[in-house]
């Protein structure tokens, strides 16, 4: 993992959390327990902070950011999919925010909630708790299912389920 201390702020990662090698988490950074942070990731706290609960996935390729004294926030069991780009939102629990979507400047994404693939959630956008979104620029379409909660259960417990195999079980073969 590469982790960079920036103006005095060094990174923390908690337990049994996996980064992967050529993700890159900089500064004023928190990652919570038995989190999963995928290759090429690039989490920055060096404007602001960037505070990420516990069992959260940050996947392949995804870009998280905040503006100067800005705090984003992940919550806990949250999955953001490959290429994801998250800029200073507030991200509750329970949440997963799709491949390629975007969420941005003061966003906020209550609990229980799904972004699909590819959508654009709006600075300063509210998606109360539930709730499908879709689309550009992101709109809420329905009420989420037990299913789409099911969904939301098992791609957390995917990750947190895969961090510690990488822990333990990640080993380089060629140089």
């Amino acid at each position: 993992m590469t982790i960079y201390q920036f103006e005095g702020s060094t990174p923390i990662i908690g337990k049994d959390s996996y980064v992967a090698s050529s993700a890159e988490v900089v500064g004023d950074v928190v990652v919570g327990k038995n989190c999963y942070i995928g290759s090429g990731a690039k989490i920055c706290g060096d404007y602001g902070k960037i505070h990420i609960g516990n069992r959260t996935s940050v996947q392949e390729k995804c870009i998280l950011h905040a503006g100067p004294d800005q705090v984003a926030i992940i919550g806990d069991n949250v999955t953001i999919g490959h290429g994801a780009i998250v800029h200073r939102p507030t991200i509750h629990n329970n949440v997963i925010i799709g491949m390629a979507a975007i969420v941005n400047d003061h966003a906020e994404i209550k609990d229980w909630c799904i972004i699909a693939v590819g959508s654009l959630v709006t600075g300063k956008k509210i998606i109360e708790e539930e709730s499908l979104v879709v689309g550009v620029p992101a709109k809420i379409v329905m009420k989420i299912s037990d299913s789409n909660c099911s969904l939301i259960e098992f791609s957390a417990n995917l990750y947190a389920e895969l961090a510690p195999r990488y822990l333990t079980g990640l080993k380089k073969v060629n140089e």
